[in-house]
């Protein structure tokens, strides 16, 4: 394996990774804001205001994404065996 390849295998593990992270946390990031907005709004200073239902729909969105993440990292996967196999 030369330096192009481990650099392709890299960026490749970087996109992954990104495409399972970013579905969930924008939706945590969604939430935060509407959470924060009726605290302020509503001058509510409850400490498990903000973290109980971002726990939950963190958890929720797990599951609904859990197939996507899934594919992807089986087809990740597939893809660096296909690359050992090919170095013999």
């Amino acid at each position: 394996m030369n330096e192009a390849q481990a650099l392709e295998f890299a960026r490749e593990a970087i996109i992954t990774v990104l495409k399972i992270g970013s579905p969930i946390m924008l939706i945590a990031l969604v939430v935060g804001l509407i959470i924060a907005l009726f605290q302020a709004l509503t001058q509510i200073q409850e400490m498990t205001l903000t973290f109980v239902p971002k726990i939950i729909i963190i958890f929720v969105s797990l599951l609904i994404f859990l197939p996507f993440i899934v594919e992807t990292l089986q087809t990740f996967m597939l893809g660096v065996a296909d690359r050992i196999a090919g170095l013999n």
